[in-house]
């Protein structure tokens, strides 16, 4: 029999309980109790592998499949298999490309035996659950597996890019990207502009121009599209291309672009772009592949509009009128997440500019609060004001500026420089509801103390008590310690709605709301601790100890969380987290040594109580949850009103009652 070059595919225990449709302790305890059960054929004690097939056969067999998972999730592993980013991202794109279609070109991708063979898989499951769900599926999970070596542009910023691109092309026939990565600027094109006949991205990595052609062929396979594999400075193949509109992502903090080589590249008729300054390497390019009545619009990092270096390159662009608009996003609008990142607008140079001035528009205050309380991007918002600043009409916060008022001195283009605040900082109205505010969070205080205040302390003798551990000997919780996710699993950023937050020791100790997130997708064979609504959360460090019910909705529990899921015919959850968060357990399961110390919530105890007592208590237990939290938000309130009456004091807005 001839030799075969397909790798054997191998699962761990995680992945062998997504496919069965069970819990990872379930696999654990059919490879303890069963003699049967396939023999690890690779990984660690710790994280063994076995053979998928080994394990189809084994669950099949022993009917196994309580709910077997899908198609899709049974594809996955054979990709794992393989073990490499570009080659599980060749067979994905080449599912995408389809069989030769006439109107793509793209880099082919040449796929070894192991490859062709998944790939043909992949063509059978695609036509039981069509192609187009399957390659999204295989996308999602390829990009979340590698989201830290693929920065990919996020779908609200890209939408954002396209419209601003509408607000001022005179036609759109023709769409290009020079570092298009996976292809969601020219996706969005794709969606915005139907009778766009030619779509062209171009990327240094293979396999994402192949990536980002599919993607394209998926959403519309009636298009002109054409991916190639090349760098777009060092190439210099879209000089003169006339599109009407280019989106562009480019890479950034970049110093070998080919600034030696390209010296005396004709692209650069605002001046060589110093050796520091890449982005600005990437406008000209932008800028050079335009058609005359074109637009481009590029995301840049905010250093580009101040930076010494490109002062030159700036002012040439502002005297002839390229650079059409600066817009200022709100923090975490793309990664790097930590800063606000700008968009430039920008045109071949008009042959008048006397009239023409630069747009500024600052959108970082466009932040809204979700209905779980996390402050997210109002991108409506942004959308709202940036395009409407751009067809001329007159919002707040938006400002042209005629050139000669910023090419002295640094040639700063940061729109927080130079756009007043879109509204004053403090007003009236806003002193009203501060005011309000405040007095209401008062009156939910004094109401709740005045109930607690009515108990009265009492002599009786200590009630008997029992540990965390006897309640999990005799059934009554489960302990399930947390533990900090992969980096591979974490997603950052806006949190889709679907996502489940992750809980960290570094967000309690901070005292903000959890900055990370996983998708639901790949919580089943990710071995995380997830504490459902009604679990009882405990921190398990002195220097934050607390335990509380978790009622808003499912979260992932980092290092040093537990979740303890109780029995509710033998437990009643507020008053086991109220008795757990004493002080006095605190330092009884705890180290003395030092503030961080962990606790042993094993070792924390709870009075025993019948059920009916335990809920009588719980509920008074719940009140004095409420009572503490309503204090927080007092001073929260407080904090609020304190800050707009000194605004208004500092800005002549509030003057003192006449004696």
């Amino acid at each position: 029999m001839p030799e075969t070059d397909e790798p054997a595919v191998s699962v761990t225990l995680a992945e062998i309980a997504r496919i069965a449709g069970v819990g990872r302790a379930a696999v654990s305890n059919w490879r303890r109790r069963h003699g049967t059960f396939p023999a690890p054929v690779g990984g660690t004690d710790s994280s063994p592998q076995f053979s998928l097939p080994e394990v189809e056969n084994w669950l099949r067999e022993n009917n196994r499949f309580k709910s077997p998972a899908g198609p899709l999730d049974r594809l996955w592993p054979r990709f794992d298999a393989l073990g490499d980013r570009d080659a599980m991202g060749r067979v994905i794109a080449a599912l995408g490309l389809g069989h030769g279609e006439p109107n793509i070109v793209a880099p082919e991708p040449a796929l070894t035996p192991a490859e062709r063979a998944l790939l043909d898989e992949c063509r059978t499951v695609a036509r039981q659950e069509g192609t187009a769900d399957v390659f999204r599926f295989l996308l999602d999970r390829w990009l979340t597996a590698h989201v830290r070596q693929i920065t990919t542009t996020p779908e609200p910023l890209a939408e954002l890019m396209s419209e601003l691109a509408e607000a001022t092309a005179a036609r759109v026939r023709t769409v290009l990207d020079p570092a298009c990565g996976t292809g969601t600027p020219l996706l969005a094109a794709a969606r915005r502009w139907k009778k766009a006949r030619r779509l062209v991205g171009q990327d240094i990595d293979a396999v994402l121009a192949s990536l980002a052609a599919a993607r394209l062929h998926i959403e519309d396979a009636s298009r002109q599209i054409e991916t190639k594999a090349a760098d777009s400075l060092r190439g210099g193949t879209h000089a003169g291309a006339d599109m009407d509109v280019v989106l562009c992502t480019p890479p950034t903090n970049e110093r070998d672009w080919g600034h030696d080589e390209l010296a005396t590249d004709t692209r650069w008729v605002f001046g060589l772009p110093p050796r520091s300054e890449s982005e600005l390497a990437w406008v000209q390019e932008v800028i050079a592949s335009l058609a005359p009545d074109g637009t481009g619009v590029l995301l840049l990092p905010p250093t580009v509009a101040t930076r010494r270096a490109g002062r030159r390159i700036r002012s040439n662009l502002l005297r002839t009128g390229a650079l059409r608009a600066v817009i200022a996003l709100p923090t975490g609008a793309a990664a790097p997440y930590g800063v606000g990142l700008h968009l430039w607008v920008v045109r071949r140079p008009p042959e008048r500019t006397d009239e023409d001035g630069l747009l500024l528009v600052d959108t970082g205050d466009c932040r809204a609060t979700s209905s779980d309380g996390r402050a997210v991007i109002a991108w409506d918002a942004v959308r709202d004001r940036a395009v409407a600043a751009l067809r001329g009409d007159r919002m707040e916060a938006a400002q042209v500026l005629p050139p000669i008022e910023l090419l002295g001195g640094e040639v700063d283009l940061s729109p927080a420089r130079h756009v007043p605040a879109a509204r004053p900082a403090a007003s009236g109205a806003e002193l009203q509801d501060a005011w309000t505010g405040f007095h209401t969070r008062l009156d939910r205080v004094a109401d709740l103390s005045r109930a607690l205040s009515a108990l009265s302390p009492s002599s009786g003798a200590p009630l008997p008590s029992v540990s965390v551990a006897q309640l999990e000997q005799a059934g009554a919780v489960t302990v399930q310690p947390g533990r900090p996710p992969a980096d591979d699993l974490l997603g950052r950023g806006d949190r889709p709605d679907d996502a489940v937050p992750v809980l960290t020791m570094h967000d309690l100790m901070a005292g903000d709301r959890p900055q990370q997130w996983v998708a639901p997708h790949v919580l089943p064979n990710s071995g995380l601790t997830v504490a459902e609504p009604g679990d009882i959360v405990v921190v398990g460090a002195q220097r934050a100890f607390d335990a509380w019910v978790q009622e808003a909705g499912r979260v992932v529990l980092g290092a040093q969380l537990l979740s303890l899921r109780h029995d509710p015919g033998r437990i009643d959850p507020w008053y086991l987290a109220g008795c757990l968060r004493t002080p006095a357990n605190a330092r009884r399961a705890g180290g003395h040594a030092s503030t961080s110390s962990r606790v042993d919530v094993r070792r924390l105890e709870v009075p025993s109580l019948p059920l009916d007592e335990q809920r009588r208590r719980g509920e008074l237990f719940r009140e004095l949850a409420a009572f503490t939290g309503s204090l927080r938000e007092l001073s929260n309130e407080g904090t609020v009103l304190g800050g707009t009456l000194g605004e208004l004091l500092a800005t002549g807005h509030l003057r003192p009652r006449k004696a």
